[in-house]
């Protein structure tokens, strides 16, 4: 069954409200249908009500079971402000500059996250990637256990029996362009709990490069080696449970006949199911040209290491994208001991 079905699941046993800030986006809007269809939730859509009824209305779209806010004119904008201003005066903002932010809907669905009157968030429709993931970075703490905030691609295939059960788990796709080590170490043990959160399976990650456990000094590699360490020594400490293979040609890492022709041994060899890309160049390529090519179905980005579950969509997204992404950050916010019931 693929990933987002069994999500789809979990989530009408345990619903959760998931603001998005395109409240009018026709694609947010249908997706938002589905999510009240399948009884997963609540959707909040954000936005200008008449624009978002109209939208609806020449999508022939029943608007019954979504909240809808405008910012400006809501019962918390001057709470917002206010603690959009404590929060970063220190970094030059001004009590004004503050007001005309919380406006911003991507900034008043960050704040409805912090103030727990949101359980997750799906933006990006229509935005920038800069300007969708700012008010997050700016707004929402990191989590306990990590430095980085990155983000991951699930991409899902239907019949394929790669990955978790046709699920692999590709980062960072989408903000650091040139990770360091540590970085990428972030990144592995981040992603891996994520992975392990949706799936239950223990996280088999590959940290990939053009080699395979090779004697060359080249720097790209010695890179990759370091990080690889520094994963395995970040998992321990945080008691984060997963299988770390570095560095392993992507072949190596999914095809178990050409692990073993390459001497490649051990856990991971030929059944990872988390990908771990050395810059954001070979990760954001390879997760489109899977896509393109293969036809797999992809969700993301996922935004990784921060304290609240939030995912930065594609302005390219399909309505099916963004309920995917919906469904993934919505089964985030459910709690593990809930999730699966013999933890």
């Amino acid at each position: 069954m693929p990933l987002v079905s069994k999500l789809i699941e979990k989530l009408q046993r345990h619903p959760k409200r998931v603001v998005f800030p395109e409240g009018n986006d026709p694609r947010i809007l249908q997706a938002a249908r589905q999510w009240v269809t399948r009884r997963m939730g609540a959707p909040i859509l954000l936005g200008e009500r008449a624009a978002i009824k109209a939208s609806a209305a020449r999508l022939d779209l029943n608007l019954q079971g979504m909240r809808i806010i405008h910012p400006a004119q809501s019962e918390d904008f001057e709470l917002f402000v206010d603690q959009l201003y404590q929060l970063r005066r220190d970094r030059g903002m001004t009590r004004e500059e503050a007001r005309s932010a919380v406006q911003d809907t991507n900034y008043y669905a960050t704040l409805m996250m912090a103030n727990s009157q949101a359980d997750a968030m799906v933006g990006g429709a229509t935005r920038t990637t800069s300007n969708a993931l700012r008010p997050l970075f700016q707004v929402i703490p990191r989590h306990a256990n990590a430095q980085t905030a990155s983000s991951l691609m699930i991409i899902d295939f239907d019949e394929q029996k790669v990955g978790s059960d046709g699920s692999l788990f590709f980062a960072d796709c989408g903000v650091i362009p040139d990770p360091t080590a540590e970085q990428l170490a972030d990144i592995a043990v981040t992603t891996a709990t994520v992975a392990h959160h949706l799936t239950n399976e223990m996280p088999r990650v590959a940290m990939l490069s053009w080699a395979s456990q090779s004697d060359s000094q080249h720097p790209t590699l010695l890179k990759v080696r370091k990080a690889t360490e520094l994963a395995r020594e970040k998992a321990k400490a945080a008691n984060v449970q997963m299988e770390i293979a570095g560095e392993i040609q992507v072949d190596a890492a999914l095809d178990a006949v050409v692990a073993e022709a390459k001497g490649v041994t051990g856990p991971v060899a030929g059944k990872a199911n988390v990908l771990i890309f050395p810059d954001l160049n070979s990760g954001n390529i390879a997760f489109k040209l899977v896509h393109i090519l293969a036809g797999a179905n992809t969700y993301g980005q996922i935004i990784t290491g921060l304290s609240r579950p939030a995912a930065e969509i594609s302005r390219g997204s399909s309505a099916h994208d963004v309920f995917g992404a919906a469904a993934i950050v919505g089964c985030q916010a459910i709690d593990r001991r809930l999730l699966y019931r013999t933890v």
